[in-house]
């Protein structure tokens, strides 16, 4: 039986796409089955969608759309089976394909008796467990991981699907974020391609900003240039998503900016080739403060960071832009960012990296040359709110706050095992700051999810509570 693996991209809800997407496949794949992801709205994040009674007739008529073409392939999408003009579904998960005995289910299951097992589940994507996912399936019959490409909200579904043999040996490892179709040769040993989870990471991102603006109509990109790590970071991603031409960068100074937040802002505008436009803060916030006491306070430091997202916004909805908010996990934890200010935005490429994952992805991204000016690297990060303002002055060091960060929401240890390494007293304070500032997080906007247990999706905590 010759089989082909057709991993592609498909959108929620968008039937005609999809349906147009497989049978462009199919035309093109010579074989006697050919397999593709799930392709069901609910599998693809339709959420109440799935309720909706004209939906779901559209999604009859997607898989009745292909049946009519009436291939002489075998038509594997998800658990649902296409051939002769029909349209089949097994309760039990067994189908009789070339005379071979094909099981398919959403997991894996040991000591299934088939001839081929089919695991045909959109997997989202999640840093550092690709690999223990590919070798934690030990597999006794010949075997095929079939994921889609596919955003669904703040979930992205990165392909990575494989194929083994009876022996439990690797035949086939398709890319993450790359439609491909390819042919399944279980006599053909390969060894497991491994990346870097910064490139995936790049990948990922990258793959999501695209996709969510051909879905949602936007061209083009603007983000604040603060001459910060952050904003830098999503400005390098924004432009390997939608070009140069399609990115802009407002950089918006006030009275207690720096030098160098100017200056290296333009470096890194001219190293990705991107415009800029200068707005400066100082007046509009003279202006508005005139006639009112100055106390130097945390709301006039917040008056400037909403100044400023009233520019963006500006610039967003006259020219119809999509607002990048570029505020990272460790700030989002400690609700170091001001509502209606750099909060603001539309989606966020770097919600799920902490600071510590942000350096990381930044370093990887100049490992051959300089994109982002190694000046914002190295320099301290800073709001410049006022005068000489440090992150640490407010926060702990980002290394420590990370760990803590990592080890009490991405893994969800108990308090106990962090009080082993860190100070009992300075835990409860960030673990307490954590739920204090879930009302911010409540407000931000969509992003993208890299963990398990993200702001995003996973970590559900409660705004009201008296426990912290």
């Amino acid at each position: 039986m010759k089989i082909v693996v057709a991993q592609i991209k498909l959108k929620t809800a968008d039937f005609t796409f999809n349906a147009k997407n497989i049978i462009k496949y199919i035309e093109k794949c010579d074989c006697d089955l050919i397999i593709f992801p799930q392709a069901d709205l609910e599998e693809l994040g339709g959420k109440d969608l799935v309720l909706d009674d004209e939906c779901q007739k559209k999604e009859q008529e997607f898989y009745r759309t292909i049946a009519n073409q009436n291939f002489k392939q075998n038509i594997l999408i998800g658990d649902i089976l296409i051939r002769n003009g029909l349209i089949e579904v097994s309760d039990f998960g067994f189908f009789e394909i070339c005379k071979k005995k094909v099981f398919v289910s959403d997991t894996f299951i040991e000591d299934v008796d088939c001839d081929l097992y089919i695991i045909a589940k959109n997997r989202y994507y999640v840093m550092n467990t690709y690999r223990e996912f590919v070798e934690g399936i030990v597999t006794c019959c010949n075997l095929i991981y079939i994921n889609s490409l596919a955003i669904a909200d703040e979930n992205v579904y990165a392909g990575g699907s494989f194929a083994k043999n009876k022996n439990n040996e690797l035949v086939m490892q398709l890319p993450l974020c790359e439609e491909k179709a390819e042919n399944v040769d279980f006599e053909n040993r390969v060894d497991f391609l491994t990346e870097p989870v910064e490139l995936q990471v790049l990948k990922v991102t990258t793959f999501a900003l695209k996709e969510y603006c051909e879905n949602s109509g936007f061209k083009k990109v603007v983000l604040g240039l603060s001459g910060g790590i952050d904003s830098a970071l999503t400005a390098v991603l924004a432009v390997k998503a939608l070009g140069a031409d399609n990115v802009v960068g407002i950089m918006m100074p006030s009275m207690f900016s720096s030098e160098g937040s100017i200056t290296d802002s333009l470096k890194l505008a001219e190293n990705l080739g991107i415009k800029t436009i200068k707005e400066p803060i100082t007046s509009l916030f003279d202006t508005f403060m005139q006639g009112r006491e100055r106390l130097h306070d945390l709301a006039e430091e917040n008056l400037q960071a909403r100044l400023r997202g009233l520019i963006l916004m500006f610039y967003s909805n006259r020219y119809s832009m999509l607002l990048l908010s570029t505020g990272n996990k460790s700030e989002s934890a400690m609700g170091f960012g001001t509502l209606y200010g750099d909060l603001a935005g539309g989606y966020n490429l770097i919600c799920d990296l902490t600071k510590t994952n942000v350096y990381k992805l930044s370093n990887y991204i100049n490992r051959n040359k300089e994109i982002i000016p190694q000046s914002i690297i190295d320099k301290a990060p800073s709001a410049e709110l006022h005068p000489g303002q440090k992150d640490q002055d407010r926060l702990p060091e980002y290394a420590v706050l990370d760990d803590i960060i990592e080890m009490y929401i991405e893994k969800n240890l108990p308090l106990e095992m962090i009080y082993e390494k860190y100070n009992r007293s300075f835990v409860n304070q960030i673990v307490r700051k954590i739920y204090r500032m879930q009302f911010k997080r409540y407000q931000s906007c969509l992003g993208v999810r890299l963990t398990e247990r993200s702001f995003c999706k996973g970590v559900n905590l409660p705004v009201i509570q008296k426990f912290y």
